[in-house]
């Protein structure tokens, strides 16, 4: 499906972009570019791959011109691009506005005008019931894009993706952990009973190219998808590696979830099930509510949004099982030094 394409990817010098990257350059693509702000990131890339089909281009989102330049041929885009830290974003909310929000619909504006063919939209759990900035700002990304998928040319396909934490990415708790572990220093735990969801970065691509390949204008798709609580982790962690270091509860940091959700409520009881994934649609007129009166008040019966807590919980050995498809992790197993 990508034979002669022209495929962008926003942030790619991210851990996706990398994953996506090394998955595509084998196949018959015909160019891939790599679109970020960071020429120290994308010089290791260059010389890391060394491949005639990469080409780089230094822009920002929030740069409508310099995205117009990389989109020009352009058949495909991968949107990666976002401040992702939720304490940073919380501190400079409108660093993420101007990024995730207001970057996207530059994107947007640029790919449509370029007429390329499909956009795949990165989301995150943090924009489903988001109490921090950078919910906030990926929530009304999701909601740009929806609106954009409706008013695009018919040639351009726009869809969303959500997912929880990927596994081992930058600026995750995993590589903290590993360097904590190497340092001899304890393993800082914000709440021992917070939930999180567990992908691989292999997880998030394999949702990345399902919604390429089956996603409608204006869907959002979700990976279903197992989860731990942060103390199973840690322990999971001090197993792997035979460490004695002490975990040390350092409280919730600003902005924080003590569960993350993928689906609403609203949304699971209109969703369709793909096998491991869910489809949002972005217009379905036939809710098939079940709605009736009950004390002089019409009620809706909803199902139970899918969340961290409510979702398949995994042990300690199972996320051991995990923890060893994460490459910081494999690296410090064969005993090289990790750099959060």
């Amino acid at each position: 499906m990508f034979s002669n394409k022209t495929l962008l990817i926003t942030g790619g010098t991210g851990t996706f972009g990398n994953a996506l990257l090394r998955l595509l350059l084998s196949s018959c693509v015909g160019e891939i570019r790599i679109f970020s702000r960071d020429e120290k990131k994308q010089d290791d890339m260059r010389k890391r791959y060394s491949h005639p089909k990469l080409r780089f281009y230094i822009g920002d989102v929030r740069n409508k011109g310099s995205l117009i330049d990389a989109m020009r041929g352009t058949d495909f885009v991968f949107h990666a691009a976002a401040l992702k830290q939720v304490p940073s974003c919380e501190f400079f909310p409108l660093e993420a506005l101007h990024t995730n929000t207001l970057g996207t619909e530059n994107m947007l504006d640029a790919a449509i005008a370029a007429g390329v063919a499909r956009v795949i939209v990165l989301s995150t759990d943090k924009a489903v019931y988001p109490i921090n900035a950078m919910g906030i700002s990926k929530a009304m990304m999701e909601k740009i894009a929806i609106a954009k998928s409706r008013s695009a040319n018919p040639s351009t396909i726009i869809c969303c993706t959500r997912y929880g934490n990927v596994m081992g990415s930058r600026g995750s708790v995993i590589p903290l952990f590993v360097k904590q572990l190497q340092d001899g220093n304890p393993l800082t735990v914000t709440d021992p009973h917070m939930t999180r969801f567990m992908m691989t970065i292999d997880g998030a691509v394999e949702l990345v190219l399902h919604a390429f390949k089956h996603g409608k204008p204006g869907d959002i798709l979700v990976q279903k998808a197992p989860a731990t609580t942060i103390e199973t982790l840690a322990l999971a962690m001090k197993k792997l590696f035979r460490a004695k270091n002490p975990i040390q509860i350092i409280g919730t940091r600003h902005g924080e979830k003590l569960h993350e959700t993928l689906l609403t409520r609203e949304e699971m009881s209109v969703s369709e099930e793909h096998g491991d994934y869910y489809r949002v649609l972005a217009d379905n007129r036939d809710l098939n509510y079940a709605a009736y009166f009950s004390e002089g008040r019409c009620e809706v019966a909803l199902k139970e949004d899918y969340n961290s807590h409510n979702t398949r919980q995994l042990g300690i050995d199972e996320m051991c099982e995990l923890l060893l498809k994460v490459e910081c992790v494999q690296l410090a197993l064969r005993g090289e030094k990790i750099e959060v």
